[in-house]
């Protein structure tokens, strides 16, 4: 499958001044910018940025960011599932998982989350791929957001929600470890039955045999 990277940018006023959501970007425009010492959910920034550069790097990769000026204030990322986890048992094509995304506190509470997730969907490519989340509370900011794990994991559908993901029942024992974690998908307009039923058999592995 071919994946095609489309760029798109557009500005937004935010209660810190205007900032720019573009992507996906590439590793050289990655390497340009700096990343926000509030980006440390997943890695420390530095850290976090080498990373993002070598997902942008891959074939399927693509890294939308926010950023004020050259510096990085969020990032939403799409790749192939880890090689770890059970969704990449079944190599399918056109399955790309929402790795993250970050917004640094300063930024959250005023759209900045909803508006990079629309912009990595403007592109009508994106209509080929069932795109999956999995949402983990651990990696939840409950204390600097004060909201509980329940209220965090509301907010979590509504955002993805806005751009067309649903939660879907699965028995992976990651996501079944706690009862606020979930899977969510987004199923786009020309994703096959195939593509479909293959989802279906990695979401339930242990169905009892009669």
């Amino acid at each position: 499958m071919e994946h095609i990277k489309n760029f798109y940018s557009v500005e937004m006023e935010t209660q810190n001044g205007l900032i720019v959501i573009e992507g996906p970007v590439t590793p050289e425009q990655l390497s340009k910018y700096t990343f926000h010492e509030g980006l440390t959910s997943f890695r420390p920034p530095e850290q976090q940025k080498k990373a993002l550069v070598e997902i942008a790097e891959l074939e399927e990769g693509r890294i939308f960011i926010s950023r004020k000026e050259s510096l990085v204030v969020g990032y939403v990322t799409y790749l192939y599932p880890d090689p770890l986890e059970r969704w990449s048992e079944d190599k399918i094509e056109n399955m790309i998982e929402l790795g993250a995304i970050e917004i640094i506190p300063s930024y959250r509470g005023c759209g900045v989350g909803k508006r990079l997730l629309e912009v990595s969907f403007i592109d009508d490519h994106m209509e080929d791929y069932l795109v999956i989340t999995t949402e983990y509370y651990w990696h939840w900011d409950l204390k600097g957001s004060g909201l509980n794990v329940w209220e965090y994991r509301k907010m979590m559908e509504r955002l993805m929600s806005s751009v067309g993901f649903e939660p879907y029942a699965t028995d992976d024992p990651e996501i079944t470890s706690h009862p606020a974690n979930c899977l969510m998908a987004r199923i786009g307009k020309r994703v096959n039955e195939d593509t479909l039923e293959r989802f279906d058999r990695l979401r339930f592995k242990n169905r009892f045999m009669y």
